[in-house]
């Protein structure tokens, strides 16, 4: 074999090479390239679904020590360990995006123009933050306040209005992106709040009281 025959076959080995890093170059690009953006719905939705999450979480605790009906602590705990999971989902999502846990422009960004929310983060009335759904200070101390039958009936309302919104805002990310991950647990989230919503409403009639809006 001749030196410029030697040459030529190096020359077209390193092309290969460079045309083969270059490819495996150009597909983590693309990975990364696909990764939600930190302002879109799928990081908004998981960081504040995770809040959202959160306070049912924390009513579900409240409840769980404040009465003794067992259908109450039995919901109470579904949603704990439900919910609890599903914050710990959405913050891996967070950490393998590598985003902030937080949007420092405020909550509700991502679902503007949907039923009025989103945008500003300011507070309403009573305390409670520019989040569907979110019962006010005033209301968590009632809770924390109420026993028996008074507490049932107040855990089974405000949760009623919180798994509404929570529907709301599943539906809301759904309409929003095309994620198979975010859409998969949305659905999951859409189905289960409904058939719990469902549930404390017949609970609520037991009781003589409605879920009101």
């Amino acid at each position: 074999m001749t030196g410029a025959s030697r040459g030529r076959r190096v020359t077209v080995a390193l092309a290969v090479l460079v045309l083969a890093v270059a490819g495996v170059l150009a597909a983590l690009a693309g990975l990364r390239s696909g990764r939600p953006a930190g302002d879109g719905p799928e990081a908004g939705f998981a960081r504040d679904m995770s809040v959202h999450h959160a306070q049912a979480v924390r009513m579900s605790f409240i409840v769980r020590d404040r009465t003794e009906d067992e259908r109450v602590r039995l919901l109470a705990y579904d949603i704990i360990n439900t919910q609890s999971a599903q914050i710990g989902m959405m913050t891996a999502w967070l950490d393998e995006w590598e985003l902030p846990k937080t949007d420092p422009a405020g909550p509700m960004r991502w679902m503007a123009g949907h039923g009025g929310h989103g945008g500003s983060g300011a507070a309403r009335p009573g305390g409670a933050a520019a989040m569907p759904g979110m019962a006010s200070r005033e209301q968590l101390d009632r809770l924390e306040r109420a026993s028996g039958r008074d507490a049932e009936v107040l855990y089974l309302q405000l949760m009623i209005t919180h798994h509404r919104a929570g529907v709301e805002m599943a539906e809301a990310v759904l309409a929003r992106t095309g994620h198979e991950r975010v859409r998969r647990l949305a659905r999951t989230m859409v189905n289960g709040q409904g058939s719990e919503i469902a549930l404390m409403t017949d609970m609520l009639r037991q009781r003589g009281a409605t879920a009101g809006r």
